[in-house]
């Protein structure tokens, strides 16, 4: 079951946007007085709704949030400005709100028209489907790729009772956040400031969202929301344990949520975390961790069951640590050493290489020796599937 976070109501319907009769479009209606921290896409191509998200935020506190999938309604032009603020003004005004408190997302195909007049003919009937309990239709509305939903929720102790984080979120391909997901929508009942809920979400995100990569690609369409309805009338005060134990729920949310998508990446047959420690500082440490987790020869690799521990030392190598020792790397496949002293690791075994690589969730793990830096990679196979997927993404 997914916990409900009052003062949230979610509706979904087929707006024909994605194909006739697949859930394509949600509404999430927020209660007056929630708050709205996010973060969104660095790609310099950002989409049509990134920028009207961005405009209509920094105007007036959010009342609804308007999602589809099937168009991304990015290189669109002046055109998809003004589709974006067309279904913002058509939402808002069977809303009965303002225009600029619509934030829109969209996710899809690349290039083409939004089509506005089916996704605003939907709009009546995603509105007539507003639900406290219509996460999971949500869930299954926002998908492109995907083969599964995904959602994440818990409960938080806090001294002053209990509160709820919910979150839903999409993506298998284009993944190369660079600050959060695809699309990710997080709601909680705290009652969090406003300043504090964008520090809440960016550290988060820090860790969890922009730690993971499918195929090094990032969307034009990226964002990743957190609302916070207040509705719990609970409170949190900066440097509490009560603030700490609700940032380590959010975190840990938001790290289920970025691996399951890794996990549904596009054709992926395997989870790999990618653990670099000794570095210099943590920006080298995730410099290694990604060059390991971008590498197709790697990927392939993996997908393959096939322990070439040279293309991970190779990987590693180019990663930009110009004055590395390569004799004091040593190199991991979960709890087999397979490389140390610039070399193959003494006693190695082939056969027990390949029995970790077989598992469905392997962990490379990668000690540099020059310092105390460390990050923490998430990222999966390449298979044929992916080229399939991505092939006939269009067709």
């Amino acid at each position: 079951m997914i916990l409900p976070v009052s003062g949230i109501r979610l509706g979904t319907t087929a707006a024909g946007i994605k194909r006739v009769g697949h859930p394509d479009l949600v509404v999430c209606e927020l209660v007056a007085g929630t708050r709205v921290a996010a973060v969104f896409t660095r790609n310099r191509f950002c989409a049509a709704p990134v920028h009207v998200a961005r405009e209509h935020m920094a105007i007036t506190p959010p009342r609804y949030l308007l999602i589809n999938t099937g168009n991304a309604n990015a290189g669109t032009g002046a055109a998809g400005l003004q589709a974006a603020k067309h279904c913002c003004a058509v939402l808002a005004q069977h809303g009965g709100v303002r225009v600029d408190s619509v934030l829109p997302f969209s996710t899809g195909v690349i290039g083409e028209p939004l089509p506005v007049k089916r996704l605003t003919d939907a709009i009546p009937a995603a509105l007539a489907g507003l639900d406290d309990n219509g996460w999971a239709e949500a869930a299954t509305g926002i998908l492109t790729t995907d083969t599964v939903p995904k959602a994440v929720c818990c409960r938080v102790a806090l001294s002053g009772g209990e509160v709820t984080l919910t979150g839903i979120a999409k993506g298998a391909g284009m993944i190369r956040p660079d600050m959060a997901t695809m699309l990710a929508f997080i709601a909680t009942d705290a009652d969090v400031t406003q300043a504090r809920l964008q520090e809440c979400l960016r550290e988060a995100v820090r860790t969890t969202f922009h730690r993971i990569t499918v195929d090094g690609d990032t969307s034009t369409n990226d964002a990743c929301v957190l609302m916070g309805t207040g509705a719990s009338r609970i409170g949190l005060t900066p440097g509490t344990d009560d603030a700490e134990h609700f940032q380590d729920a959010l975190t840990d949310l938001a790290r289920r949520l970025a691996q399951a998508i890794v996990r549904d990446g596009e054709g992926a047959t395997r989870l790999i975390t990618i653990d670099v420690g000794g570095a210099r500082d943590a920006g080298e440490a995730e410099a290694v961790a990604f060059t390991i987790a971008h590498s197709p020869l790697v990927k392939t690799a993996v997908f393959a069951g096939d322990p070439n521990w040279g293309r991970i030392l190779a990987a590693i190598g180019r990663a930009g640590v110009d004055d590395m020792d390569v004799e004091r790397v040593t190199l991991w496949l979960d709890d087999l050493c397979i490389a140390a002293d610039g070399a193959r690791a003494v006693g190695y075994c082939e056969q027990a290489a390949r029995e970790r690589m077989a598992r469905p969730e392997i962990t490379i793990r990668v000690h540099l020796g020059r310092g105390q830096g460390s990050a923490i990679v998430w990222t999966c196979d390449f298979s044929y599937e992916y080229v399939r997927i991505n092939a006939e993404y269009r067709t």
